[in-house]
């Protein structure tokens, strides 16, 4: 699937799409689990922490370990973000890992490298340095088009120092992978990790794209226009370092036990994708995607996607909409739709409407669903620009048709996904590929998830991971 193509889809339909409302989360259970807190400026970069004290606690005392270990000076902190994408960043003199990152790893010593590898961005500074070189490559832009009296001369000027800021973007990557190195091996942990951390990335950026139809290869490609070296270049530049053959505990039984019970779904707060299904356990809504497509929950809605260019945005108003459907959709909505109708959608009322032909840029048909459901307006926006166009979009209004009202025992039955650590004794790697819940992929997903290259590598093992519903 091309994303340039979903990103220019996605363009098209931002008249449509508004923010899905933010739930309060559940109380603090007596379990163990309470707030984090964070400054509201950082959580709005980086979204919410998770609300697992203990596994928060021991999260921060790996990151203070190799602060220790390194002898670095600041105050860091070393928190868990309430996410299931494998990620990690860093932020003023926060370090954060998400739930995705650490459902991924297999022990703590990886769990190292990677905070290791953003320490190592914060201690040289990395992102204030890529901003100075940022900015010196728009001001030598300007000049160069104002002395020149020539755009395109300009536009030649940033286009090149954009490839040298690319450049200088990787090469700070390997700079944060060997200082990672470094103290991870003070900490006492082996230098394997590092690399074994970069294998667990590659291994989960392929499984993503073979989910998404692309070549698994797809992130081994080396690009000009990345920011990111490659993860066999990553590799080969850490294996050069005498620190990748130190020894050192990896602490793999502490680590399954800090993650054991943890989430590996979307919070409650934004809702759960079953297979081609969305459901919101707080909105207590859902709907179901055509065949073909696959969902993807972000914190601002719901995209569906398809191969045949076609996508469908949900999302959800965060304030109340008075007065007729049509009404709003031919007030708000721009550039206006044509061709609005009211209908009712399982008893709610609802508008639909097209977008006006000539404004979509080339890029096919658009239409816009709006539901009333108690006081908030939930909207579908879709659109598509293949062959087939005609088709693919009555079968997304077929869907938008699906949208329903949860029931109070469906919502409260809902309940996010988790991760296990389980013996594969008298179990078969079929058997524990089998009880994944995923509609797809289920082996593949497995291996990835415990690092394994084959189903007879799992039998071996004391413990693995897997996923229950």
């Amino acid at each position: 699937m091309d994303f340039r193509r979903i990103l220019a889809l996605v363009a098209v339909l931002a008249a449509a799409v508004a923010c899905t409302p933010s739930a309060e989360p559940p109380s603090t259970s007596a379990g163990g689990r309470g707030a984090t807190a964070l400054p509201r400026d950082i959580e709005k970069l980086v979204g919410p922490a998770d609300r697992d004290v203990a596994l928060q606690s021991y999260v921060d005392r790996v990151g203070q370990k190799i602060v220790a270990a390194a002898g670095l000076s600041g105050g860091y902190r070393f928190l868990v973000l309430d996410s299931p994408v494998a990620n990690a960043h860093a932020v003023q003199s926060y370090v954060f890992v998400t739930r995705g990152l650490l459902a991924l790893l297999e022990n703590e010593a990886e769990l190292a490298a990677a905070i290791g590898h953003e320490l190592g961005h914060l201690v040289q500074r990395h992102a204030a340095q890529r901003a100075r070189v940022r900015q010196g490559v728009l001001d030598a832009a300007v000049q160069a088009a104002a002395t020149s009296g020539s755009v395109n001369v300009g536009r030649s000027v940033a286009q090149d120092g954009l490839l040298a800021l690319r450049r200088y973007s990787r090469e700070q990557e390997l700079e944060a992978d060997r200082l990672a190195l470094g103290y991870i091996v003070k900490a006492g942990y082996p230098g394997a990790a590092m690399a074994a951390l970069i294998d667990r990335l590659r291994r989960q950026s392929a499984l993503e794209a073979q989910i998404m139809g692309e070549s698994p290869d797809i992130g081994d490609r080396p690009s000009a226009s990345s920011t990111h070296p490659a993860p066999m270049e990553r590799t080969s530049a850490i294996e050069t370092l005498p620190e990748a053959r130190a020894p050192g505990e990896a602490n793999q039984k502490s680590y399954f036990a800090a993650i054991n019970g943890m989430s590996v779904d979307d919070p409650p707060s934004e809702g759960f994708i079953r297979g081609r299904t969305f459901l919101h356990p707080v909105l207590r809504i859902a709907f179901t995607a055509p065949p073909g497509f696959r969902l993807f929950n972000e914190s601002d809605g719901v995209l569906a996607v398809n191969r045949e260019r076609s996508l469908m945005a949900f999302s959800c108003l965060p304030t109340p909409v008075t007065g007729p459907l049509d009404e709003w959709m031919r007030n708000k909505l721009k550039p206006t739709p044509t061709d609005i109708q009211t209908l009712e959608i399982n008893g709610a009322e609802a508008a639909i409407g097209a977008r006006p032909r000539g404004s979509d840029t080339g890029l096919g048909q658009a239409r816009y669903v709006a539901i009333r459901q108690g006081g908030r307006i939930c909207n579908f926006a879709m659109v598509s620009e293949g062959a087939d166009q005609d088709r693919q979009i009555a079968a997304m209004i077929a869907s938008a048709r699906t949208f329903r009202t949860l029931s109070a025992s469906e919502a409260a039955a809902l309940q996010p996904y988790r991760l296990r650590i389980v013996s594969p004794a008298g179990s078969t790697p079929a058997s524990l590929a089998a009880y994944m819940p995923y509609p797809d992929l289920k082996m593949e997903r497995l291996l990835v998830l415990n690092a394994a290259q084959s189903p007879a590598e799992l039998s071996s093992r004391a413990q693995i991971k897997v996923v229950e519903p």
